[in-house]
């Protein structure tokens, strides 16, 4: 039992990488794309927090901490990170590179710390069969029909089709980016219909390989019966029959699932890229150089701003 409760953690954390927990709303089925939970503007006026955490990631908070000296030297740290080329400028692209992987890289360390877990020797690819028999091998001495069994075996075929996705080359193993993408499918454009895939199964209870408005609302709100519905059930009712419901027949299929968690929007980095060199530019070169960026240090980070230079010594993957 041990063992089985072993694999299913670890079946647990790999499948539902992406199916996040059911709550009120739909937002946790979305791929939430924006940079900060802060809004850009409020009431009309510019909220600073936004581009801190757009900036930072989650340390953005730490910064808050530091005195305006201590900022500006930690802040001269991660300059010289972002400019790749070593010229003395950060232009766009190095920018908005620096964002995409500040908002991604407790992902990557993430899928780092479990390819540590599943490749115990390091090596630079992990055969589904070692894979298979280091989560699934107690599946032989489960009994036929169990619940466990069905359960067990619905999270190995999961993997399987996810790891086929994944594995780019075709040769049944994946090193260590495809093992992201299989941790992570939800950022590579190339696994995203697995990740349609599997919110359609997580919801549709009828097997009809669509979404019914009822299996829609089941989804987001679980009342006891006789319970009143909140208001906002009947929105997202609305919402359903409006918007997510394209062609008006009552479901969704794969492609209106994929709108609707993966929404075409535009690209968050490019726009924050764009408006913190338009904020700090002060030559009009459309660069910045390391005495913009630290004279405008508190739109980076904050006037009192992360233990972020020590997460740059720590984290070298950008």
């Amino acid at each position: 039992m041990a063992q089985s409760l072993m694999a299913f953690t670890i079946a647990v954390t790999l499948c539902t990488a992406f199916t996040l927990p059911k709550t009120y709303g739909d937002s946790k089925r979305v791929v939430d794309k924006s940079l900060s939970d802060q809004e850009h503007f409020q009431d009309g006026e510019h909220n600073p927090k936004y581009d801190h955490e757009a900036f930072l990631g989650d340390d953005a908070k730490q910064f808050d901490d530091l005195t305006p000296e201590e900022s500006r030297r930690r802040l001269g740290l991660i300059f010289d990170k972002i400019d790749s080329n070593k010229d003395g400028l950060v232009d766009k692209d190095e920018l908005r590179k620096w964002i995409e992987w500040t908002q991604k890289r407790y992902f990557i360390q993430d899928a780092q710390q479990q390819w540590r877990v599943q490749n115990p020797q390091g090596k630079s690819k992990l055969y589904w069969t070692e894979y298979k028999r280091s989560n699934y091998d107690f599946l032989d001495s489960e009994p036929e029909g169990s619940n466990e069994k069905q359960m067990y075996t619905k999270m190995q075929e999961r993997d399987r089709r996810r790891w086929k996705m994944a594995d780019s080359d075709g040769d049944d193993a994946l090193t260590e980016q495809e093992f992201l993408n299989f941790i992570h499918p939800e950022d590579a454009a190339h696994m995203q219909d697995v990740v349609v895939m599997e919110t359609i199964e997580d919801i549709d209870k009828d097997g009809d390989g669509k979404i019914s408005i009822e299996e829609y609302i089941r989804d987001l709100y679980r009342g006891e019966p006789g319970d009143e519905e909140p208001t906002w059930v009947e929105n997202e009712r609305d919402s359903f029959r409006t918007y997510r419901d394209k062609n008006n027949d009552g479901v969704l299929d794969h492609d209106e699932v994929k709108q609707w968690i993966m929404p075409d929007e535009y690209d968050h980095a490019d726009a924050e890229s764009n408006h913190l060199i338009h904020t700090s530019d002060t030559d009009a070169d459309g660069k910045l150089s390391k005495d913009e960026v630290l004279e405008k240090y508190d739109v980076f980070v904050g006037s009192q701003a992360t233990d972020f230079g020590e997460a740059l010594v720590k984290h070298d993957e950008f």
